[in-house]
């Protein structure tokens, strides 16, 4: 059994792909045992041949590429690639990433050490160097409506500051999902990622999920890795969409009727003024009139694919 099985999802970025396991191999302990499995999540035909090409030579130890032949979104990729997972511990990390130091030595030896750390994050850094927030609140009516700052102001314990740089390791609602490292056994006791949401929100709902548990999510900054953020998805309205569809879910499913719909209806006002001055904004007005349900996400329109 491996001691920590690193779970990564290509989709039409095989060079980002490539480059991160690069730094995997070239940054994590030699005593460190671990597998790297990637979800190919039905990517262009070309891109998946390229990775596959990289994939197949024998100087990649323990290195598993799956096609799905299906896109099933991150927590469906990701779920796709955990079920090879043999290990103590699962890293979840975004493709268009790389290693500064061994993020996975450091992480697991922080866990070795608290059980009652579920999950932790790295401390996120730009291409260039500059700092980036890693941590963030939970996704809720509170947050949405009177925002980040307010919460920080009023309650810093529960809501450390976003845009503090950290030494040590601090207690956060949730960590990003482009470096999430957890316990196999956490992950598995409560269903490991949710479906049901195609994009985004996947890591909120995990970490709440997990806190139910009394299994806390922390930032420990001592590991760092670069992160090409926004690489792995291109932005679009169909994406801005998909956004606000998870958003309303999370809603509706950690804080009922009354939260989902008390957020429906402040977007709703909110993007009905914001089309005086932006007008490019009118289909998302349109989609909270009809409640951003499920069934307009980016899932439902995917098909499946064989090569």
């Amino acid at each position: 059994m491996f001691d920590i099985a690193v779970i990564l999802i290509n989709y039409n970025s095989s060079e980002h792909t490539i480059n991160c396991i690069r730094s995997i191999i070239e940054k994590t302990s030699k005593n460190l045992r671990y597998q790297i499995i990637i979800t190919d999540n039905c990517s262009e035909k070309e891109d998946y041949l390229k990775l596959k090409s990289f994939c197949d030579t024998d100087t990649i130890p323990n290195l598993q590429l799956h096609r799905n032949h299906i896109n099933t979104g991150f927590g469906g990729g990701n779920m796709y690639g955990a079920q090879y997972a043999n290990a103590y511990y699962l890293a979840f990390i975004n493709n268009d990433t790389l290693l500064i130091n061994d993020c996975l030595s450091i992480l697991k030896t922080t866990l070795d050490a608290n059980p009652e750390i579920g999950i932790a994050g790295a401390q996120a850094f730009k291409e260039n160097g500059d700092f980036m927030i890693s941590l963030d609140h939970f996704a809720s009516p509170a947050r949405e409506i009177i925002g980040r700052k307010f919460l920080e102001i009023t309650n810093p314990k529960k809501y450390p500051k976003r845009k503090k740089r950290y030494t040590e390791p601090v207690q956060v609602n949730f960590v990003p999902g482009s470096f999430m490292f957890v316990r196999a056994t956490d992950f598995n006791a409560i269903g490991g990622f949710d479906t049901n949401i195609f994009l985004y929100y996947e890591e909120t709902d995990l970490c709440i999920r997990l806190a139910n548990q009394s299994k806390f999510a922390y930032l420990v900054p001592e590991a760092e890795f670069i992160h090409f953020h926004g690489a792995s998805t291109e932005r679009s309205l169909a994406i801005k969409k998909e956004l606000k569809i998870s958003l309303l879910y999370i809603m509706r499913k950690h804080y009922g009727y009354f939260g989902h719909k008390i957020v429906l209806l402040f977007l709703t006002v909110k993007y009905f003024f914001s089309n005086i001055f932006k007008p490019k904004n009118w289909p998302l007005f349109v989609l909270f009139l009809t409640g951003a349900p499920l069934s307009k996400s980016l899932k439902m329109k995917q098909r499946i694919v064989h090569l």
